[in-house]
């Protein structure tokens, strides 16, 4: 039977420098952070990014002529009121984006967050 190793809990600062470094290299896989976890994401099925594309096509087609945009899987976001990080399949803004910190890669103000599930 297989047992689970330590789990090693990280602060919300730790995992932003340890996420920043992932991005740029292509062998490192993104994450997500929430209670001091850090959740490694794993790849899309085809059939999952068809649903997320075609969401996102509809929303923005949906959206066009507003002050409202369409971010798709690439846009990590912020809840500080939890101290958690996800990267959403979808997700609107409305209005002026407010980031964070002065890098512009963690969103505070989503008004919508879309997460398809999918196998």
């Amino acid at each position: 039977m297989a047992t689970r190793g330590a789990q090693t809990y990280l602060t919300p600062e730790e995992y932003i420098i340890l996420e920043r470094k992932a991005i740029p290299d292509a062998e490192t896989v993104r994450s997500e952070y929430m209670n001091g976890e850090i959740i490694p994401m794993s790849g899309a099925s085809f059939a999952h990014n068809l649903i997320t594309m075609n969401i996102s096509a509809r929303l923005h087609t949906s959206l066009m002529g507003t002050e409202c945009a369409v971010f798709a899987n690439e846009m990590r976001i912020s809840i500080p009121t939890t101290k958690s990080y996800f990267y959403p399949d979808v997700g609107v803004v409305c209005a002026e984006p407010r980031f964070e910190d002065d890098i512009f890669d963690m969103l505070l103000n989503p008004i919508v967050v879309i997460e398809v599930l999918s196998p």
